[in-house]
């Protein structure tokens, strides 16, 4: 029996040891409440889709942000109703501001109102977020001043000398924390990208 007790033991030990290191991470994340600021048109679905996921099944609140609260559309086909318009966002209100990628996230690069938003996150605390170009919405914004970040990299240079003309220091890596700001660089690193945010949100 003292075998067996002792079986079941390592057994719930190793269980528990996958939970932290592997896909299965847990966050609570109840009380949290987080801005997803997506494109009306062309946002990245994966970018959108896995924060999403983990942060709701964590228990957080999440409002969608656009332009619009027309159904918008993502670059592969996924549709989603926005929640609330970009001009009705009180950071104050929020733990976490998070800017998802894709082509239509140029809109927000020279945007008075994302960058009102993402500076005033910055400087209350808040975790600011964003992924794929988005950072250059954060670089443009001065979020990035002095920052490590990262940001898609489509073989041009293009992206990243828009980061590094904000003042950011470019790592070449999927996701880079620099106290309250994290960047990712692509739909491959959306799940990271997440968890990243997860993680800082419970510290």
């Amino acid at each position: 029996m003292k075998d067996l007790s002792l079986f079941f033991k390592l057994s719930l030990i190793a269980m528990l040891a996958l939970c932290v290191g592997g896909k299965m991470t847990a966050f609570n994340l109840t009380g949290k409440k987080i801005a997803l600021i997506i494109a009306h048109e062309n946002f990245r679905d994966e970018e959108f889709q896995e924060p999403y996921d983990l942060f709701t099944k964590s228990g957080a609140s999440v409002e969608i942000v656009s332009t619009s609260l027309e159904e918008a559309r993502g670059m592969l086909g996924k549709t989603v109703k926005p929640t609330m318009l970009l001009s009705e966002v009180n950071v104050d209100n929020f733990d976490a501001i998070i800017f998802v990628g894709g082509s239509g996230a140029t809109v927000y690069w020279n945007d008075e109102t994302a960058h009102k938003i993402a500076k005033e996150a910055s400087e209350k605390g808040k975790i600011v977020a964003a992924i794929c170009i988005s950072p250059v919405t954060l670089a443009n914004a001065g979020v990035l001043q002095g920052k490590r970040a990262t940001v898609w990299d489509d073989g041009s240079g293009s992206y990243i000398s828009k980061l590094e003309a904000g003042g950011a220091s470019y790592v070449e890596q999927d996701v880079v924390r620099d106290g309250n700001v994290i960047t990712a660089n692509g739909p491959h690193a959306a799940r990271k990208f997440a968890e990243e945010i997860a993680k800082a949100l419970t510290e």
